[in-house]
């Protein structure tokens, strides 16, 4: 049956077969492929994921002596690491810095902000890419994001998801950013989506509540009476499963807990920031404490960091200060809860800004345009050797001047942190086979590896 590369935003946000029951995401389906080969330190991942893409240059690789059309407003700042500078209003990263690796040789060849953002999500080049934006949109042809191949490489069945993205998917108007869903495996793959802001006083997930005048007592009732039915041989299989795991869901209370976030000292939601960068954030430690193993935190809404006008006054009120607070936060509290080398952290947006400073037709304040043939990514946890830099960009953040990293190699490398081999096997609706990702695991982020 053909499948539409333009799905309506309804479709993207609706809640399934588990409506019924209150659930928002999709069960994992009866196809699994070749389990992993060998265990990984890493329990979870959490992708913070800057949509739109951050200038390295304001940033995490500053060029203090190149020309003033390529340097930029900012000054840098040195940090606990000797002889590593990033920008002045990143100052609580710069004294974190020897928990965090910094790598300033990022690359790959594309420009634009979905199939960038596509090859971000899921370590792969958007399959059938189209010639516009407006054909580049959300599609079951896509490559599966991470969340949803563990889904098929490692199905659980305790209700816990094996990704939530949050706090909401990356819609603009006709455009829905491919590679946030289960793509070509199908939407029984999809990771969980958060659809509020965790900063909102009134945030909650209805998923897990019951439905009106329905007790637990009831709810375990239906499911006996669904199980005598399934013995007798009636129904899909593919919905049985679909009901299996909204049961389970309905059951676990580990996944439903790590919603509240108002069980939290204040001082700890203080620390990460009263916005939604850093209350997305403590909520990502909260699933990964419950036992999530890959949270998407989405960094603003889409395109936040694509600073082509007022690229300095964006950065310098908004976007650094809530960044710079939000994962120094995180990386503490991870620390703190004992979760930091089991948690891989990765910081990136789909690509970096120009060198070159420039003002769009009609604008008066200037900014930078889309780059991605050099860009700086953050990495710490999961055995992550902090306080180094690696890799180097060219005297203007043009280019990299040592090996490149891609985001196939970051998908790699989050895959085998999770203990899933880079060359394990994926089947589509159709039962084909394909690898899960081509990308080389970045090895050189990791101690004793």
């Amino acid at each position: 049956m053909p499948i539409s590369s333009h799905p309506a935003r309804r479709e993207f946000l609706q809640i399934g077969v588990g409506a019924a029951l209150g659930l928002g995401f999709r069960a994992p389906g009866a196809v699994q492929a070749a389990a992993a080969n060998r265990a990984g330190k890493t329990q979870s991942v959490i992708l913070v994921n800057l949509t739109g893409g951050m200038s390295h240059i304001d940033s995490l690789d500053m060029k203090p002596d190149a020309p003033a059309e390529i340097r930029g407003e900012f000054k840098p700042v040195s940090t606990a690491v000797p002889g590593v500078q990033i920008c002045e209003h990143l100052p609580q990263l710069a004294a974190q810095m020897r928990r965090w690796a910094l790598v300033r040789s990022l690359s790959h060849g594309e420009n634009g902000h979905l199939p960038g953002t596509h090859r971000l999500l899921t370590g792969a080049t958007m399959p059938n890419q189209r010639q516009t934006d407006l054909d580049n949109v959300l599609s079951r042809r896509d490559w599966p994001c991470y969340a949803a191949a563990l889904n098929q490489i490692r199905p659980r069945q305790d209700g816990i998801p094996n990704g939530v993205t949050l706090p909401h998917a990356l819609i603009e108007g006709p455009l829905t950013w491919p590679g946030q869903h289960g793509g070509f495996l199908g939407p029984t793959h999809d990771p969980m989506l958060v659809t509020q802001d965790p900063n909102s006083p009134t945030f909650t997930m209805d998923t897990f509540a019951l439905p009106g005048g329905t007790d637990q007592s009831r709810v375990d009732g239906r499911r006996s009476l669904l199980e005598r039915l399934d013995s007798s041989g009636r129904g899909d299989a593919a919905f049985r499963e679909h009901q299996r795991h909204a049961f389970e869901l309905l059951a676990s209370g580990r996944v439903a807990g790590a919603f509240k976030l108002d069980r939290e000292p204040v001082k700890v939601r203080d620390r990460y920031g009263r916005n939604q960068f850093g209350q997305s954030l403590l909520l990502a430690r909260r699933l990964t404490q419950a036992g999530v193993p890959i949270v998407q935190a989405n960094m603003g809404i889409v395109q936040t960091w694509d600073t082509h006008v007022d690229n300095w006054g964006a950065m310098k009120t908004r976007l650094l200060p809530w960044l710079d607070q939000a994962i120094t936060a995180l990386a503490d509290d991870l620390d703190t809860q004992g979760l930091l080398d089991d948690t891989f952290v990765v910081v990136s947006g789909e690509f970096g800004r120009t060198p070159k400073i420039s003002t769009l037709p009609g604008e008066k304040i200037s900014g930078r345009d889309h780059w991605a043939h050099v860009y700086s990514g953050l990495f710490t946890g999961g055995g992550v050797a902090g306080g180094r830099v690696i890799g180097k960009s060219d005297r203007v953040g043009a280019q990299p001047v040592t090996t490149s990293y891609t985001p196939f190699d970051i998908g790699a490398t989050i895959y085998q942190a999770l203990g899933v081999p880079p060359d394990s096997e994926i089947r589509d609706s159709q039962n084909r086979p394909s690898q899960v990702c081509t990308g080389k695991p970045m090895d050189v982020l990791f101690q004793n590896r």
